[in-house]
């Protein structure tokens, strides 16, 4: 694996010195929380400027709570827009390359089908206005892979494509991460990893959880070699330091 495929996500307080000390990128996680992006915002830019010092590659999350593209309440929908544009905007003003969106699936309230169609109705239209720059689709609560593939696909844009977090995966999903990856690897262009036992999304240390990491990411570099990599983690050293004892950076 190409170390300079490898990011390091800022919810680490780790991440930037790492990022340096290993040659890795940063994933700013600042404004998963949108109002980061607003009444916060000064205090928060200052900070994410220092964290990205020294750092030459960068990827935005954009913020997701309340956030849903598929929102039967048009308004909802509108808010979901007003507040990616926002994040497209600061991506680019940190130089970065992508922008992480949750897809924004909540089984408690839409069906699959709706789901799907909706969203590829959403970002068709989204997408009119060119970003500039890609965005990739994260999966969260999907249990069927198949969901944020179709849209992708419905939406037929060269800008949208895919983010496989195999730690939601692990957790949420019945079908196994190795699936994920082998239907999605066409249309993947960004990984978050982390580990879990499959109870609950633990966003644990790469060693500690169920999933075989060291052969999940071998694949996934096989199958994907021009993607990215995000070490989504509460702790990153121990995790970074594993990859680097395993030639995986």
């Amino acid at each position: 694996m190409n170390k300079k495929n490898v990011y390091i996500s800022t919810t680490a307080p780790d991440a930037s010195q790492l990022a340096v000390q290993y040659g890795l990128g940063i994933e700013i996680a600042e404004y998963c929380t949108a109002w980061n992006m607003d009444d916060e915002f000064t205090s928060t830019d200052a900070a994410v400027r220092i964290k990205l010092e020294g750092i030459e590659r960068k990827v935005l999350h954009a913020p997701f709570n309340e956030l849903f593209p598929c929102a039967i309440d048009r308004k909802a929908r509108a808010l979901a827009a007003e507040r990616y544009r926002q994040a497209i905007g600061l991506a680019k003003t940190y130089g970065a390359t992508k922008v992480v969106v949750h897809g924004g699936y909540n089984p408690w309230i839409y069906y699959p089908v709706w789901y799907t169609e909706q969203s590829i109705i959403f970002w068709k239209e989204f997408l009119r206005e060119d970003p500039g720059m890609e965005i990739v689709l994260e999966n969260v609560l999907e249990t069927d892979p198949q969901w944020l593939l179709d849209i992708v696909k419905g939406v037929g844009n060269p800008r949208l494509k895919l983010c496989l977090d195999i730690g939601h995966v692990n957790a949420y999903s019945k079908i196994p991460v190795m699936d994920w990856l082998e239907n999605w690897a066409p249309y993947l262009s960004h990984f978050h990893i982390h580990n879990n036992d499959t109870s609950w999304d633990t966003h644990s240390p790469l060693t500690e959880g169920s999933i075989p990491m060291k052969e999940l990411l071998e694949k996934a570099y096989l199958l994907c070699p021009d993607a990215t990599f995000t070490l989504e983690l509460m702790e990153a050293e121990a995790s970074v330091k594993w990859m680097a004892d395993n030639d995986l950076i």
